[in-house]
């Protein structure tokens, strides 16, 4: 599957918050906590799809990063269901990680749920390492969150790990 990247519109809105809510039944974002995400000046939201169907949003993912910090933050992860292990969440979280780097940043930080060792499995493939637990950060159901930081590298592509085609970890919660 051959998948293609753009900046996330407000016009995405709802098939995001159709993939929001089918990959994190319990613990979704609001429509309205995704509009301030979307229309933020400290975020970049992309989504995927399919070569040659740009309204077939398959993922999104989403990076909060205020203009002249040198930290940024993956907010969120999402890959539908019958998209994932195709490389989709790998693409995702590289293209977020350069986009931090190119933007100035000399780390990316990231929460994932405790219990999702695929996304966790990925994540360290990218050069993400663990540095600490949140206990019950994610509700309902008292999850912990495993807090992840990656260091970017300055002259090559930041987030290693293989291309497009390898494994996905699918989300980071």
């Amino acid at each position: 599957m051959t998948w293609r990247l753009r900046g996330a519109w407000i016009e995405d809105l709802h098939a995001i918050m159709e993939l929001e809510r089918a990959t994190f039944p319990d613990d979704a974002w609001s429509e309205n906590l995704m509009r301030a995400e979307l229309e933020s000046e400290h975020t970049h939201y992309i989504v995927a799809f399919p070569e040659g169907d740009p309204t077939d949003l398959r993922g999104y993912a989403g990076l909060m990063m205020p203009r002249g910090a040198t930290e940024a933050d993956i907010q969120t992860v999402a890959v539908a269901a019958d998209a994932r292990r195709m490389g989709l969440g790998r693409l995702l979280v590289r293209t977020l990680v350069n986009t931090a780097r190119d933007a100035g940043a000399h780390e990316v930080f990231l929460e994932v749920r405790e219990d999702n060792t695929a996304a966790r499995s990925l994540y360290t493939e990218l050069g993400f390492e663990q540095i600490g637990v949140r206990p019950g950060y994610y509700q309902p159901g008292n999850v912990a969150a495993v807090v992840m930081k990656h260091v970017i590298r300055r002259g090559s592509e930041s987030a290693s790990g293989g291309g497009p085609e390898s494994g996905d970890g699918g989300d980071p919660r």
